[in-house]
């Protein structure tokens, strides 16, 4: 087996064999002896299973193991006091652990930023075609929800911080490659088993909860917006997300909207008080906003409305809110 042909299966095993950039990513991340482990990592296996399937010494492939964990290439399966390790499984997980690796190889977030703009639309809908449930979704800011509404705790994020085990904060994968927008960067909130992950790698910082708090309202003041996993459980990331850069919307632009859904609610803008600023049309990312009417006031389209209430959080006139619109069962389990 030639190199290059390790490192096509590679991309294979992720469903991007027939990507022009992606085996080139997995080229500048692994010598060939760490290809040969990565190939021989599916399903789990230990050391010494990968070095039996590798022809590789033992001590071989533990010399490599610690090395391909860092670059997010590798993950660990413990189960009592055995430890089985297995290669990334698919495009979004090569993505976001790559992305954030310490010292990244020279030329990989290049080659990661050319499959972005120029790969990533048409995998994203056969992604999305396959999908049984939406992937993520809006959770919307914690500010003028209607009265009559209680915020159940999967949609809180003050209550998600509040019960978290363990949090970290790591830099955004798609800032990381892209960064045109200019916005912050460290801020993915790793929850749990996520933070435990990137704090052993590297890849994170250890979060309090009061400074996790003032992270997420920085977020809303400078217009991003919160995408979690799609469950009632505790997910294991809260992403703050920009227009420009980030993974999650080419569901949106496609129409297809299989990978990311809105929040339970959606804004709604009250005429009385809007005075035409236009201040929530330029924090909309979604174009869901526009001024109609004979006095030219924000009118919301709830078609196009994911519920993140980031128009909200710098109205001047308190003229939008956020109401509940579909009901929690929607939400899995």
């Amino acid at each position: 087996m030639t190199e290059k042909s390790m490192y096509q299966n590679l991309a294979e095993s992720i469903g991007a064999g027939e990507s022009k950039t992606i085996a080139g990513i997995f080229e500048k991340m692994a010598d060939e002896n760490e290809a040969k482990i990565l190939l021989a990592a599916a399903p789990p296996a230990t050391v010494e299973e990968i070095a039996q399937k590798t022809g590789l010494k033992q001590e071989e492939v533990e010399k490599r193991i610690d090395p391909l964990f860092r670059k997010g290439l590798l993950f660990k399966s413990k189960k009592g006091e055995v430890t089985r390790y297995y290669r990334v499984r698919n495009l979004f997980q090569l993505h976001d652990s790559t992305a954030v690796t310490v010292n990244p190889p020279p030329g990989m977030l290049e080659l990661w930023k050319i499959f972005m703009e120029t790969e990533f639309d048409d995998y994203s809908r056969i992604i999305e075609q396959l999908l049984p449930a939406p992937a993520v979704r809006v959770i919307p800011v914690n500010i003028s929800i209607n009265p009559e509404t209680q915020i159940l705790a999967f949609d809180d994020i003050k209550t998600i911080v509040a019960n978290a085990r363990n949090l970290a904060v790591t830099p955004c994968s798609c800032r990381l490659i892209d960064g045109k927008c200019g916005q912050p960067v460290e801020v993915c909130v790793q929850i749990d088993k996520a933070a435990d992950y990137a704090l052993e790698r590297g890849t994170g910082r250890r979060l309090e909860k009061d400074e996790a708090l003032r992270l997420m309202k920085m977020c809303e003041e400078e217009g991003l917006v919160h995408v979690s996993d799609n469950k009632r459980a505790p997910g294991h990331v809260i992403c703050n997300c920009c227009s420009d850069c980030c993974l999650n919307w080419p569901s949106v632009r496609t129409g297809l909207g299989k990978f990311v859904v809105p929040s339970r609610f959606r804004a709604k803008a009250d005429s009385e008080k809007c005075s035409s600023c236009g201040t929530c049309l330029d924090r909309c990312h979604f174009e869901a906003i526009s001024l109609e009417g004979e006095g030219e006031t924000a009118v919301v389209n709830p078609e196009k409305c994911m519920g993140c209430g980031v128009c909200l959080v710098t109205c001047p006139e308190e003229a939008l809110c956020l109401e509940e619109v579909r009901p929690a069962e929607f939400i899995p389990v």
